[in-house]
């Protein structure tokens, strides 16, 4: 290597001492994002209400809730739908609140891969 090439730019370290900066602040930012996540949580309901999954911002699933006047009919199949429904719906929902929340994060430092 050529005396005074830094491939990162800067001689003498100094701009891979504040990528390293940048990128442990950003890791930090990250982190708190995704334990806020963790905590927040959204709801899809089906059928008027009657199937209704709340999913939490990091894709695990917190509560299903089958209105009873729904068993009353006993169609296992209608019911299995609705269910894979809400759980669809929940997902989905949750991925793009977790979108929301890091996607500026993770867009922080082109060409890094985060």
């Amino acid at each position: 290597m050529a005396k005074g090439f830094n491939k990162f730019g800067g001689s003498g370290g100094g701009g891979q001492g504040a990528m390293l900066r940048q990128l442990q602040k950003l890791q930090e930012q990250m982190e708190v994002a995704q334990a806020a996540l963790a905590e927040e949580t959204v709801t899809a309901s089906v059928g008027g209400g009657a199937v209704k999954v709340t999913m939490t911002g990091d894709q695990h699933c917190r509560q299903v809730v089958i209105d009873p006047e729904l068993l009353k009919d006993a169609d296992a199949e209608m019911l299995q739908d609705l269910i894979l429904s809400a759980v669809n719906m929940s997902l989905d929902q949750s991925r793009e609140l977790a979108n929301e929340r890091l996607g500026p994060l993770s867009g922080g430092l082109p060409g890094m891969g985060l």
